[in-house]
């Protein structure tokens, strides 16, 4: 059931077994405060003990931006297991980023302001470097059999 709930009636989830670094937390506080309204179209989802099965870190932040009204979805009649279960499923990245597609139609400064992790590509003067490093290896082997001289 989806209801709004005050933050201090929603209780983080002890056995969370996810950690979030201080960039990190820092940048998703920061995607709270822009954007309040995502939280009524993902908002955190509890069990009939209040406590968080789905959105701990989210929590954290909301509690540190001073939002105090939270949106929730309120499981119940869930096994322990099930619960366990959801934790683990909510968190798993099943899809993997089209980086080309990312580079192509999304600004890679707003991706890194939402918080992706966007690969840097490499300069001409570090490949060439690398390059070269990779050159000097392989100078140092043999060229019959690949031993190190």
């Amino acid at each position: 059931m989806r209801k709004i709930l005050n933050i201090s009636e929603i209780k983080p989830n002890k056995e969370n077994p996810r950690y979030i670094s201080e960039s990190k937390f820092k940048k998703l506080v920061k995607s709270l405060m822009d954007f309040p309204q995502m939280l009524e179209a993902r908002p955190l989802v509890i069990d009939e003990d209040f406590i968080v099965l789905g959105g701990n870190m989210r929590l954290k932040a909301l509690k540190s931006s001073g939002i105090f009204k939270v949106p929730v979805y309120q499981v119940s009649g869930w096994t322990k297991k099930q619960k366990k279960e959801f934790i683990i499923k909510d968190n798993i990245g099943f899809g993997v980023w089209d980086y080309d597609i990312l580079a192509n139609e999304w600004s890679s400064k707003d991706l890194i302001v939402w918080g992706l992790d966007v690969p840097e590509p490499y300069k001409e003067e570090e490949l060439n470097s690398l390059s070269l490093d990779i050159q000097e290896e392989e100078d140092k082997l043999c060229k019959h059999c690949g031993r190190a001289l």
